[in-house]
């Protein structure tokens, strides 16, 4: 059974009730972050926080937990939930309005969440991903704002698709829900502009340095089309080809090579986290 925790009280998830005057629903004034842990412990804890933070503060929403009793409730609710491991979703919001507009108290939800993880054969495979002109609204916060991904998931499926791959200006930036990098030959690209700074990015970009050129900056769109590899990372996908980009294929169809070494680094590292 998974446990939510709202502004000082634990509940089972089911039970657990928002009004209907949140500015989230009303305003869609919220933002968010996810992660999970690995072996019973939350991986990268200090980076989801420190950007947990950093969201709320750009945001203008007051952070209404300490970094300490955050933690101690994250492993509360992992021990309540009875798994090994979880997917962990904070959720805080300009709190209830009399008026639907101003902000007195901020609602702050920790849930545990099942993790969906990736169909072991995409790892494979990869996956294919459509094309959209857009870039989110202040690219650096995770908020709750999800609207165009919403708007797009009849195009996705019926492109036989797995997600979305935003550009703008000739410049790719990221996927609906992950960041996005490109190998030419033995470099490793990935896009400095208009995304979320993804933790597993970091992370990646960190185990690729001793084996890879990285290169953080501008990507254009047709650099994209010219590379030899394609992946995407998120704290559930972790490191997930992609192998098609519209009726582009990448790779002969399949994970690459270097793509293929930087899971195994990846997975050699979680398998020991602690």
């Amino acid at each position: 059974m998974h446990y939510t925790y709202l502004n000082g009280t634990i509940r089972p998830s089911s039970e657990t009730q928002i009004g209907i005057t949140d500015l989230g629903l009303l305003r869609g004034y919220g933002l968010f972050d996810y992660f999970r842990s690995y072996n019973g412990q939350p991986f990268m804890w200090d980076l989801y926080w420190k950007r947990f933070e950093t969201s709320a503060e750009t945001l203008g929403i007051p952070n209404p937990i300490e970094k300490t009793a955050a933690f101690e409730i994250v492993i509360n609710l992992l021990k309540k939930s009875g798994l090994p491991d979880a997917a962990f979703r904070f959720v805080l919001t300009g709190g209830y309005s009399a008026d639907g507009i101003s902000m007195t108290q901020p609602n702050l939800m920790i849930s545990t969440e099942d993790i969906h993880p990736v169909p072991a054969d995409q790892y494979e495979s990869g996956i294919k991903v459509i094309g959209y002109d857009f870039v989110r609204d202040i690219p650096a916060v995770k908020s709750t704002d999800y609207k165009h991904l919403m708007i797009l998931r009849p195009s996705i499926k019926a492109a036989g698709a797995s997600d979305v791959l935003f550009y703008k200006n000739h410049y790719i930036s990221e996927l609906s829900r992950s960041n996005v990098f490109i190998f030419k030959e033995n470099v490793l690209i990935t896009p400095d502009n208009d995304i979320l700074n993804g933790i597993t990015r970091q992370v990646v970009i960190e185990l690729a340095k001793p084996f890879f050129k990285v290169e953080v900056r501008p990507v254009l769109l047709s650099e994209l089309l010219a590379a030899d590899e394609v992946f995407t990372t998120s704290s559930t996908k972790k490191i997930l080809a992609i192998t098609q980009f519209e009726n582009h294929v990448f790779s002969q169809g399949k994970a690459g090579k270097n793509t293929r070494f930087l899971m195994k680094i990846f997975e050699e590292m979680v398998l020991g986290w602690t």
